[in-house]
């Protein structure tokens, strides 16, 4: 990271440095682009902050970088593909024997893919992690979750959750694959979990907020980009957010006070917005979360 860059995260975090102390947070994906900005602001407000990347050397290296880039000590990495049930458990198992409390779950990671790519589960690659992995990963940490609260559940969606369709009937994209379709979907079913959660959350204390960070320079898609993304990617980049400025809402919805028993909400611009219309559609949230308990082998979920 430049010193450039770590000038302009400085300048767009919040003053209230002590806000997150005593909290700890985990923030998936947080290696790079917003996940790691986000950990940055919120190490830098005081929590101690989990990050997750693909492989420990990774993680250790950024770990390390958000420490420089906070000034806060206490900044943990954890490995884990996220793409894999497998390792979403076992790094389920690693946090929670690592933190006696939890105040934040920052459901962060994603990824877009212009072909289909079928998981060590044999899923496809998009739905798996943008969305399974998080409804995993946040089922799997919610007794902690509940146990802390006041506690918060942020997951990262995208504008594109509007033009999103759920194909109950082809999930995983086997009959035809477009990726810009597969994230959408994926985007819509961030949101549709989210009010789902919040939903079957109430009374306990524990808040489930989505959120569209705004369009952001990062290296998304960069693995696997259909020549015309690669193309529009260069001439747009100029205009986008930095990763900075897009963490700005994770950043807010995982500590301002101003969202203390604020749930189900989506958030664009700093502000609650109507999300796709099915997101309201409690039959459908509910289908797409039993739906989703089923593929990832917790049929009995918690709620």
């Amino acid at each position: 990271m430049s010193e450039k860059d770590i000038r302009e995260e400085r300048l767009s975090s919040v003053s209230e440095t002590n806000l997150m102390a005593g909290k700890i947070v985990l923030i998936t994906g947080g290696t790079g682009g917003i996940g790691k900005a986000t950990a940055i602001g919120l190490a830098r407000l005081g929590a101690r902050v989990g990050i997750t990347g693909r492989d420990l050397a990774r993680a250790e290296q950024a770990a390390t970088e958000i420490r420089a880039a906070s000034g806060n000590p206490t900044v943990d990495g954890f490995a884990a593909d996220l793409s894999s049930q497998a390792e979403v458990r076992r790094l389920a198992v690693a946090v929670l024997a690592t933190y006696s409390r939890l105040d934040v779950l920052v459901n962060n990671v994603g990824g877009f893919w212009a072909h289909r790519h079928p998981t060590a589960d044999g899923l496809e690659h998009t739905f798996a992690l943008n969305h399974l992995a998080s409804f995993l990963l946040t089922n799997l940490l919610l007794d902690r979750l509940k146990a802390s609260a006041p506690a918060r559940v942020v997951t990262v969606s995208s504008h594109v959750q509007a033009e999103g369709r759920l194909d109950f009937d082809d999930l995983q994209s086997g009959c035809s694959y477009s990726g810009q379709a597969a994230y959408s979907q994926s985007k819509l079913a961030n949101v549709m979990f989210t009010n789902e959660l919040a939903r079957r959350l109430e009374g306990t204390g524990v808040t489930a907020n989505s959120l569209h960070p705004g369009i952001v320079r990062t290296n998304f898609g960069a693995e696997d980009q259909a020549r015309l993304f690669t193309v529009m990617s260069k001439l747009v980049l100029p205009f986008l957010k930095t990763p900075a400025q897009g963490a700005q809402a994770s950043i807010y919805l995982a500590s301002s006070p101003d969202m203390d028993g604020v749930t189900g909400e989506f958030f664009a611009n700093g502000k609650p917005k109507t999300a796709n219309r099915v997101t309201y559609d409690t039959d459908m949230t509910a289908r797409l979360w039993n739906v989703s308990a089923d593929l990832v082998g917790i049929t009995s979920a918690i709620l």
